[in-house]
C-alpha cells in the first residue's frame, strides 16, 4: 500500500508544487533511524512520503483524524496508526518501539502540532526519549513552503507552491549526565530543534531564534564554510 500511496502523493504534488530536496544522501539507506522535522502544514507528512523511498516508514497520526473521511481509512491502510498526543499512549509507544526494533524509520514532529505562527514552537522531549531508548540516530529535517495558508493561496490562484526539504547529517543523542533526566531530555531535544532551526530561514526559527545552541551551530557552520585565511594556509 505504501508504494501506491507514494505514487499518488508524487503525482499530486508534482501538479501543485515544485519540491526541492537537499541532503537526501544523509538518510541511511538501511537500518532504523528517527526523522525529526518541523511542522508547518498538512502537506508535511505527504512531503516526507514523497522524499523517502523506503517502505518501512513509521508515521503516527493524531487521533483526531481517526474518524476523518479520508485519513480514517487511509492511515491504517498504509501501515500507519493513530496516537493520542495529549496522554501517555502506551500502546502507540510500544508499537513504535516494536517497529523501530525491526529497523523502521520513525517520522516525528517534535513540536507535536502544526505551528500557528509558521515558526518553530517549543518541542516536546519525545524525540529525545525515543532516540535514547532505541539508540537510533536522529536525522533533523527542515521544511519550508508547506504552510497551509500559502498552499491554499497558491491553489486559489493556480500557482504551484515552492516547497524546500533540507536534511542534516544523522546525530547520535546522548544525555548530559550532569543534569536530571527530564532536564537532560529537554536539552537533547533543544539540540535537535536548533539543528533544524539552523537549516531554516530566520523567520522560521521561532522560539529557538536566540537559543545559545543555535548560535554555536551557526558559528561552527560559518567556520567550516569560511575558514580563517591563516588556518587555510597552514592546512
Amino acid at each position: 500500500m505504501q508504494k501506491i500511496l507514494r505514487f499518488l502523493i508524487r503525482l499530486v504534488l508534482r501538479l501543485i508544487a515544485r519540491v526541492e530536496i537537499h541532503g537526501i544522501e544523509h538518510l541511511p539507506a538501511q537500518g532504523g533511524f528517527i526523522l525529526a522535522a518541523n511542522h508547518l502544514g498538512r502537506l508535511d507528512s505527504a512531503i516526507l512520503y514523497y522524499a523517502i523511498e523506503r517502505e518501512d516508514v513509521i508515521m503516527p497520526v493524531a487521533e483526531k483524524y481517526k474518524h476523518h473521511w479520508l485519513f480514517g481509512w487511509l492511515v491504517p491502510a498504509s501501515g500507519g496508526f493513530f496516537i493520542n498526543r495529549f496522554d501517555a499512549d502506551l500502546a502507540a509507544i510500544r508499537e513504535i518501539l516494536r517497529r523501530m526494533k525491526q529497523g523502521g524509520i520513525f517520522v516525528i514532529a517534535p513540536e507535536g502540532t502544526r505551528s500557528k505562527t509558521e515558526a518553530l514552537q517549543k518541542a516536546h522531549s519525545g524525540v529525545a526519549f525515543f532516540a535514547v531508548k532505541t539508540g537510533a540516530p536522529v536525522v533533523p529535517v527542515a521544511l519550508t513552503g508547506t504552510e497551509d495558508r500559502l498552499v491554499v493561496e497558491n491553489l486559489k490562484h493556480f500557482r504551484r507552491s515552492h516547497i524546500v526539504v533540507r536534511a542534516a547529517k544523522p546525530i547520535q543523542v546522548r544525555l548530559d549526565e550532569s543534569l536530571g533526566r527530564e532536564a537532560a531530555l529537554e536539552a537533547a531535544t533543544d539540540d535537535i530543534m536548533c539543528r533544524i532551526a539552523a537549516m531554516l530561514p530566520e523567520k522560521y526559527r521561532g522560539v529557538y531564534a536566540n537559543h545559545p545552541r543555535l548560535e554555536r551551530i551557526l558559528k561552527s557552520e560559518a567556520t567550516t564554510l569560511h575558514p580563517h585565511p591563516k588556518a587555510a594556509e597552514a592546512a
